[in-house]
C-alpha cells in the first residue's frame, strides 16, 4: 500500500481541500480528521523515541514512507478518505501526484542525511583517536579514560567519548564510573558531558 504517502501531503493540501461544512456533521468530520492526523504523527514520534540510534530511526521512517507499516497505512487511508470526501473528483489524481512527489523528496532527503551523517561521525571519531594518540593516550584504554575523569581533564574525556573506544560506564577498582569521579570533584562541565553518555553513578 502507498497510502502513507499522504502524510506529508496533508499539510499542503488540507486548507485547500477541507472547506467549511454548513451541516451539523462538520464537527464530527473535523474530529475524525484530527484523530487520523494525530494517529499518524504518533507513529512517527513513537518510532523516533524507540529507535536505538538516528540511523535506525531514519530507516524506520523511510519504511513507513514506503508503505511497509500496516498500522500507519491504515491511519493514512482513513485520513485520505476524509480529505477526499469534499474534494472534487477531478482533483483526486492531482492530489495523488503531489503526494508521490512530496514523499519522493522526503525519502531523498532521508537518504542524503544518512549518507552524510555516518561518514561525518566516523571522521570525528578518527580525529579524536589521532588527538588522543598525540597526547600520549590510547583511545581504547579504560583506565586512562577514568584517570582523565579523576584529574578533571575535560578535553581528554571529551576525546575519549568522541573516539568511541571505551565504555563510558566502565568502573574503577572501587566501583566508580567516570561520572562518579566528576561528581566527586564537582566538575559541572564534565558532569554534563558524562550525563549524556548513559553512565550511571554507583548506588
Amino acid at each position: 500500500m502507498r497510502t502513507l504517502r499522504t502524510l506529508f501531503l496533508l499539510l499542503a493540501v488540507l486548507p485547500a481541500t477541507a472547506p467549511a461544512h454548513p451541516h451539523a456533521d462538520a464537527d464530527a468530520e473535523d474530529a475524525r480528521l484530527a484523530a487520523s492526523m494525530l494517529a499518524l504523527v504518533q507513529q512517527v514520534v513513537r518510532l523516533a523515541a524507540q529507535s536505538p540510534d538516528p540511523q535506525a530511526m531514519r530507516k524506520g521512517i523511510d519504511g513507513m514512507l514506503a508503505g511497509h507499516n500496516r498500522e500507519a497505512n491504515r491511519f493514512a487511508a482513513e485520513l485520505l478518505g476524509e480529505i477526499l470526501r469534499d474534494a472534487p473528483p477531478e482533483h483526486h489524481a492531482m492530489i495523488g501526484s503531489i503526494a508521490r512527489d512530496v514523499v519522493a523528496m522526503a525519502r531523498r532527503d532521508l537518504a542524503r542525511e544518512a549518507a552524510l551523517g555516518e561518514p561525518a561521525s566516523t571522521q570525528r571519531a578518527l580525529q579524536a583517536r589521532r588527538d588522543l594518540h598525540a597526547m600520549g593516550l590510547r583511545y581504547y584504554d579504560s583506565a586512562q579514560f577514568l584517570d582523565a575523569a579523576g584529574r578533571d581533564d575535560v578535553l581528554a574525556v571529551e576525546l575519549f567519548l568522541r573516539a568511541r573506544g571505551v565504555n563510558p560506564q566502565v568502573r574503577d577498582a572501587e566501583g566508580r564510573t567516570a561520572l562518579d569521579l566528576a561528581r566527586r570533584n564537582g566538575n559541572r562541565r564534565m558532569i554534563a558531558i558524562l550525563s549524556g553518555t548513559g553512565a550511571e553513578p554507583v548506588q
